[in-house]
């Protein structure tokens, strides 16, 4: 089974699907998770503000807070490796990241 974590930076709520300033690509991502859980994808998701203790306990996550500061969240995981860190995956990125997520290496025809 495939397996996301998302490090996301300090928000009001779990999906950061709140107050006036919605970044759309968050959105997006958010359901794009939901989907891929439905397919049997493990989700992790991890919110500064809320559960900083998954941050300490990740040295990789640590250590890029340590160096960068939170402008790096979020880090977004694919069965343990980086994927992307500083921004939510975008319109474009998505389908390749769901592909990968699914474990499918190429696009239908």
């Amino acid at each position: 089974m495939k397996t996301i974590q998302v490090y996301d930076p300090p928000m009001c709520c779990s999906t950061g699907i709140c107050g006036p300033n919605i970044d759309p690509d968050l959105v997006n991502f958010a359901a794009m998770l939901s989907q891929l859980g439905s397919h049997g994808v493990k989700i992790e998701r991890y919110n500064l503000g809320q559960q900083p203790m998954a941050f300490v306990l990740n040295s990789e996550v640590n250590a890029l807070l340590e160096k960068e500061g939170t402008e790096v969240l979020p880090v977004i995981f694919l069965d343990g490796k980086i994927y992307i860190k500083g921004r939510y995956l975008n319109h474009d990125e998505r389908p390749a990241f769901f592909r990968a997520a699914l474990g499918k290496t190429e696009e239908a025809a």
